[in-house]
This record gives C-alpha cells, sequence and structure tokens, in this order.
C-alpha cells in the first residue's frame, strides 16, 4: 500500500534501527542493497536513498511516506506534511544537527553579520544559503560543493556552510563555527495525495504510531517493587515516573508499584529505593509507549 524511503548515509543505521524497534525491521539481500522490503502489508516497498533527494520525491508522489532532514526540507522547499519530528541522529536519540556557517579561525568576523560582501561560500545547501544572506543583506557568492567541504577553505573559497554534530572535524581542519544557519532533526513526512486518500492515511499514521513508541521506549525502562504498608509512603516519595506510579494491593498484604522512569539514573535509583524499604526490585525493558 504505502511505498516508503528511508535515507542512506550518516542516518541510516539509526534508522533501521528505530523501525526495528518499532517491529518494522528492513529486510535487504546485502547492506548496500538500495531496496528491501518490510513484512508488513501496510508497506508495499522500501527504498534507501539519500536524504537530499527524498523531500522531492515525497512531493512528486514517487514515495508516499519518507524520513529526511529539516535542512533538507529547507533547502528544497518541497511541498509535503510533516507529520514528527524523530528525536534521534547518527551518534543517538536526542542528538541534532546543525547546518553552520565557518570560517578560518584567524578570521576576524565573529558572527554572519560581519561576513564582508564578496565572500565565496562553498556549501551543499545552496538556497538556504543564499536566503540567509540575502535576509542580512549581505551580497556573498554561494559555490555548490560535492562533499569534503572542509577541505576548500582557504584555497578555494573563504568559508563554508556545511553540516555538524559536534564541530570537531572542522575545528580539526583549522575552522571556527561563527554563526548557526539551522538546527536540524529527522522528520517524518508524507505525501499530501496520499493522506487524503482515507485508507493511505490510515496506514500512514500506524507507522507514525509506531515510529514514535519505538522513541519513547528507547531511553525509559520499567520499574516493578513491593514494599510493606508501613514503608508505602518513604518508597512513592523516591519512584518518579512518567505519570502517577501503578500501586497495587498484595494478597499477602504489601503493595505491588510499576513506574516507567528515564534509564538515565537508573543506577542510583535502584539503591535509593532498597534504603526507602522496596523489596524485589525489577528493571524491565520496554519496546513502546504509546500514550
Amino acid at each position: 500500500m504505502l511505498r516508503l524511503v528511508i535515507p542512506k548515509g550518516s542516518l541510516e543505521e539509526q534508522t533501521l534501527r528505530l523501525f526495528e524497534a518499532a517491529d518494522l525491521s528492513v529486510r535487504r539481500g546485502t547492506a548496500r542493497d538500495y531496496h528491501g522490503t518490510i513484512d508488513d502489508e501496510r508497506i508495499e516497498r522500501v527504498s534507501i536513498l539519500r536524504p537530499q533527494e527524498i523531500p522531492l520525491y515525497v512531493q512528486d508522489g514517487l514515495f508516499d511516506l519518507g524520513i529526511t532532514g529539516q535542512d533538507w526540507l529547507a533547502e528544497t522547499e518541497a511541498d509535503v506534511e510533516v507529520l514528527s519530528t524523530l528525536s534521534y541522529a547518527r551518534s543517538g536519540t536526542g542528538h541534532g544537527t546543525r547546518v553552520v556557517l565557518a570560517i578560518p579561525k584567524e578570521h576576524p568576523a565573529t558572527s554572519a553579520k560581519e561576513i564582508p560582501p564578496g565572500t565565496s561560500i562553498s556549501t551543499e545547501f545552496l538556497k538556504l544559503t543564499e536566503r540567509y544572506f540575502a535576509d542580512l543583506g549581505i551580497d556573498v557568492k554561494v559555490v555548490w560543493s560535492f562533499g569534503a567541504t572542509e577541505a576548500k577553505v582557504p584555497e578555494i573559497v573563504d568559508a563554508i556552510v556545511d553540516v555538524t554534530e559536534t564541530g570537531n572535524t572542522l575545528r580539526a581542519h583549522g575552522m571556527k563555527i561563527v554563526e548557526t544557519l539551522l538546527a536540524s532533526e529527522p522528520v517524518l513526512i508524507a505525501n499530501r495525495e496520499t493522506l487524503a486518500d482515507r485508507e493511505k492515511r490510515a496506514a500512514t499514521e500506524d507507522i507514525q504510531t509506531l515510529l514514535l513508541g519505538a522513541l519513547r521506549a528507547e531511553s525509559r525502562v520499567l520499574i516493578k517493587l513491593n514494599v510493606s504498608e508501613e514503608r508505602l509512603d518513604p518508597v512513592l516519595q523516591v519512584v518518579p515516573s512518567m505519570k502517577a506510579p501503578t500501586v497495587s494491593s498484595l494478597s499477602e498484604g504489601g503493595y505491588a508499584i510499576e513506574a516507567v522512569v528515564e534509564k538515565r539514573g537508573v543506577n542510583r535509583l535502584i539503591p535509593e529505593l532498597k534504603a526507602a524499604g522496596a523489596t524485589d526490585i525489577l528493571e524491565l525493558p520496554i519496546s513502546k509507549i504509546v500514550p
């Protein structure tokens, strides 16, 4: 039913991992294949292509659903429906990328406003860069880059606009970041005509629910424990929870407590629960959280 396209390259591994966690594992003959299948009747076929191309392919109806970056949506200005932000990137959940302006570290400028007219800037983000400097009223020369953008300064161009997570690569090449043009996260996008079809919209919403459920669960665990009646209040004061923890009476007296908590910090939480009077403490993984 749905034709799906996901990004190849730096986001590929994390995206495939997310689909696996959502019980939508992508099957390919080899890791180099550009096409695959998902054992789900709602998804007709899957392609793995460059994120730069995905917005326009989805806009033009070649695919119903896709994942790309907010940076490439801004660059292509594609007319698509943005369904959800997917907060993950190549180094893990929650790590977004930035489209930045970088210049040699000895350059006197400290912001984009201080870039002199006539500056040559190499980038893959031609439209985004041109719009940004046009808004500043600075006439710069934007030059298309086919990759290894940081290697072109200062011999070929004066500055670059590139995508980064940490900025380490740019600093290693003797450059400094002076402006963030755009913060970018992966996004789930859909073709507008696809969403006008009732059956395809329902299938799209199902896929969105599974992906977001897997993302919500990725950094959380389920804590289960028992506690006596006299220690109930002290333990409840320690237990964090997405919502109020579930408290159930035990047949032999006392209570059972369940709570969904952040994985980060569990190493401190469990000893605190034990000290407060909790017993039989279990930490369990969670596959999905669907509100």
